[in-house]
């Protein structure tokens, strides 16, 4: 290197403490910016709204969450799926097909690393990437993180419904993607469309909710087939290349949901619901139309309120799909209360941008760093403060169930049980007369039997045709009542209080059948 007379090397000048000072003020607010600042108000709201996670233990009491762990615990120790049913003695041995056997794994692994908080914890997690993933999506339609943030607000009450330890939860995530690839091809980037194949190939191993994303990709193909421009509406139809696209993609990903370890029989498993199950539908609380004295619904009504009012007021222009999925997802939340969770997922991107078009006409970038620090940790000290202590949760256990009685009931017993009971008893390796499975039952006959039998329509004659010989019910059913009055049923023994009272009743041998009580009515 040639030194040139008159000039001295330089080195990059050392930042000044007013520079290094003004780094790190950059760096802060670029963290705690508004969006980290909405997550984290999202979350506490979450907790404001969601009892069921503000009291740890309820979550133990949900009946499908038992059996889904027994499932999980099936494949995780033996290495093999489940063919035949492995727990009751009224269908012991008949086909049965896993259908979340998936999304069954993040609760089984939770809970064997962690324990019943474990369990807690996967569920947590999956409830706030849900809501997070919502936010996100609406702010990409919106454009503005304040009209996304009240919307997803409404969307934590949809969501409710579910916020439990639910298998359905999981595959709402997957819902999710597919709107966002969707959304995403619309912004012009269409070559993720082909991410919906194999999305789907998880999506059905997940839930049997991958049909209603099918139903979705091709209400989107058939709204896009037309131009059309009336009042709000303004469309462009899509173009021969893109269409051709969207139905190579849709034949994709029809295709590939065969890839599963039940082939046909899990592709066939939600029509089955469809179709087979009138009793499952009819009698389940979660399949009944949408309350709207519950959060849920009070959610769906504010939802379509403001929408209406934003559209009334300056009315933005909309797809035909973007109705089409309005309709959709409210008529399936009013028909349907289960689907209120769904609803959120598909609604609050359109909703955020209703409330920017008519509410949120000027810019919300400018924040308070220093503020959304404090919600940042107020929120991190929400999920501390309700992070359940494990001792608490097996303590839980024992006053949600009659553990003692249920571990009492030997493997030989023929026990009739609360339906309620039956995804713990289940879990315990207890035969079972039926839990909330409901499909397998209702395909043999069993499900109606049951029915039958706790609403005293040849109660003790459809008790004999199983030869039941033990009952486990609650003090408070009718069926006790029918059973401490009948000859030949003393009680074992009783555990538990109040609604959570427990009896285990044994059936003499060779008692008969007392013909006036089993046609009770």
């Amino acid at each position: 290197m040639v030194d040139i007379p008159g000039e001295q090397a330089t080195s990059p000048a050392e930042p000044t403490p007013v520079q290094s000072s003004a780094r790190w003020i950059q760096t802060f607010n670029r963290i705690f910016n508004r969006h980290l600042m909405s997550a984290s108000v999202l979350v506490l709201i979450f907790f404001l709204l969601a009892g069921n996670i503000r009291v740890p233990g309820n979550i133990l009491r949900d009946p499908d969450l038992w059996w889904h762990l027994a499932d999980a615990r099936i494949l995780a120790t033996t290495h093999h799926f489940i063919h035949t049913e492995p727990y009751s003695f009224t269908v012991a041995g008949k086909p049965w097909v896993d259908p979340e056997w998936l999304s069954e794994e993040f609760y089984w692994q939770g809970f064997q690393h962690v324990g019943l908080a474990g369990i807690y914890v996967v569920a947590l997690l999956a409830l706030f990437a849900n809501i997070l993933f919502v936010y996100w999506r609406a702010v990409k339609r919106s454009g503005h993180a304040g009209a996304a943030f009240w919307a997803s607000v409404i969307g934590i009450a949809l969501m409710i419904v579910n916020a439990g330890p639910r298998t359905i939860v999981i595959a709402y995530l997957a819902m999710s993607a597919e709107m966002a690839l969707l959304e995403a091809a619309e912004r012009g980037h269409k070559r993720l469309l082909w991410l919906l194949p194999p999305l789907f190939i998880v999506w059905i191993n997940l839930h049997g909710t991958w049909i209603i994303g099918i139903c979705i990709l091709v209400l989107y193909i058939l709204s896009g087939f037309f131009s059309f421009r009336k009042g709000v509406f303004e469309q462009d139809g899509f173009s021969a290349d893109y269409r051709n696209l969207l139905l190579l993609v849709l034949l994709a990903s029809v295709l590939v949901t065969i890839i599963n370890p039940y082939g046909w029989r899990l592709v066939w498993n939600p029509l089955d619901m469809m179709f087979n199950q009138k009793l499952n539908i009819a009698n389940i609380q979660e399949w009944q139309p949408l309350n709207f004295h519950m959060v849920s619904g009070i959610g769906a009504l504010i939802a379509i309120m403001l929408s209406v009012i934003a559209n009334s007021l300056r009315g933005r222009k909309w797809k035909v799909f973007d109705l089409a999925i309005v309709l959709f997802a409210w008529f399936s939340a009013f028909d349907h209360a289960r689907f209120a969770f769904m609803a959120a997922v598909l609604v609050v991107p359109l909703l955020a941008m209703d409330f920017q078009t008519a509410f949120c006409t000027e810019s919300d970038e400018k924040t308070i760093p220093v503020f959304n620090m404090i919600l940042v940790l107020s929120a991190l000290g929400a999920i501390i403060y309700y992070y359940p202590a494990e001792a608490k949760l097996q303590k839980e256990m024992t006053h949600n169930f009659p553990m003692q009685t249920i571990r009492s009931i030997q493997p030989s017993w023929r026990t009739l049980n609360n339906d309620g009971l039956g995804g713990i008893m289940d879990f315990e390796s207890r035969p079972t007369f039926i839990d909330s499975r409901i499909d397998t039952f209702e395909h043999h006959g069993v499900l109606k039997d049951y029915l039958d039998i706790v609403q005293f329509r040849n109660s003790l004659a459809l008790m004999d045709k199983y030869h039941v010989d033990h009952a486990l019910l609650q003090e408070n059913q009718a069926l006790s009542y029918l059973l401490h009055h009948t000859p030949g049923w003393t009680v074992v023994r009783s555990e538990g209080t109040g609604d959570l009272a427990y009896t285990l009743f044994v059936r003499t041998p060779g008692t008969p059948v007392c013909a006036p009580a089993a046609t009770a009515r």
